[in-house]
C-alpha cells in the first residue's frame, strides 16, 4: 500500500500501540532494561530481537535464552530480585517507574497531531500495549481522556489473553471500540506487533520505524512503514516542530 494514497477518514477505528507509537516510553523501557541485565553485555540490539512489543515475562525468557541462562519462572507476586523470571520482570517494572516518575514524559508531536485529528474526525481509537504500564504512562503524557478503550497488560494477563505476535489483544481492542477488523488500522512499532496485525487481517497495518528498520517491519506484516505518523497528516495538520 501506497502510504501517500492512506487517509484516516476511510476507517472505523484506529487500535495504537503504546511505547514507541503515542509516545517515547520505549527509551526508559531500553534504559530500565539496560540496567537490569547490564551484567550480560545488553545493547539496544538486544532490545529489538528479543524484547520488544513483548510481554514482559516474555521478554525476560527471551533476552535470557539469547544468553543460553534459564531461571524458574516464579510467580508475578514475586518481589523484585534476580531468582525467577517474574522476579526480574517485577525488577524491571519498578526501574521502569523509577524513571517515569524523575523523568516524565510527552507524546511525540505527530501523534499528538494525529489524535487530535482523528477526535476532530469522531474516529475512535484505543490503545493495545504489551505493557502494564500503559495507564499511568498515558497520565504522565496527558493523554487519560483521549482514548475509548485501552487493552493493556493487565488486561491481557487477566483475560489470558496470548501476547504479540499473536493478534488477542487487537482482536479485543476492535471489538471494544465496535469495529470490524477489516474497517481497522492497526498502528506499531515492533515486528512482533505488526505481525500481530497481519495475523488478525486489520485492514491495514502502519509500521513506525523508530529503530527496527523498514525491511523487518514490511517482512513482519506491515503494510507500509513510516518514521512518524506526521507524515500521514493533511499538511494543514502538521504540529510546528515537523514544519
Amino acid at each position: 500500500m501506497d502510504p501517500a494514497s492512506f487517509d484516516w477518514r476511510h476507517y472505523d477505528g484506529i487500535l495504537f500501540d503504546l511505547d514507541g507509537v503515542i509516545t517515547p516510553t520505549a527509551e526508559i523501557h531500553e534504559h530500565a532494561w539496560g540496567q537490569l541485565f547490564a551484567a550480560h553485555d545488553y545493547t539496544e540490539a538486544d532490545y529489538l530481537a528479543y524484547i520488544d512489543g513483548k510481554p514482559r515475562y516474555d521478554g525476560v525468557r527471551s533476552f535470557l535464552e539469547s544468553r543460553d541462562l534459564t531461571l524458574p519462572d516464579g510467580a508475578p507476586t514475586d518481589e523484585p530480585g534476580d531468582g525467577t523470571v517474574c522476579a526480574l520482570g517485577n525488577k524491571k517494572n519498578a526501574l521502569f517507574n523509577e524513571i517515569l516518575e524523575r523523568d516524565g514524559i510527552a507524546p511525540y508531536p505527530g501523534s499528538q497531531a494525529t489524535l487530535d485529528l482523528l477526535t476532530e474526525l469522531g474516529v475512535p481509537a484505543a490503545i493495545v500495549s504489551s505493557s502494564k504500564n500503559a495507564v499511568p504512562v498515558l497520565a504522565a503524557a496527558g493523554l487519560s481522556d483521549r482514548f475509548d478503550v485501552i487493552v493493556d497488560g493487565v488486561v491481557s494477563a487477566d483475560l489470558g489473553l496470548a501476547g504479540k505476535p499473536a493478534p488477542d489483544g487487537y482482536l479485543l481492542g476492535a471489538e471494544r471500540i465496535g469495529t470490524d477488523p477489516s474497517r481497522t488500522v492497526v498502528v506499531e512499532d515492533a515486528v512482533s506487533g505488526v505481525a500481530a496485525g497481519a495475523n488478525g487481517s486489520f485492514a491495514v497495518t502502519i509500521g513506525v520505524d523508530r529503530g527496527a528498520g523498514p525491511a523487518a517491519l514490511l517482512e513482519h506484516g506491515a503494510s507500509f512503514v513510516v518514521g512518524d505518523l506526521s507524515e500521514l497528516l493533511p499538511p494543514s495538520e502538521h504540529p510546528p516542530s515537523d514544519r
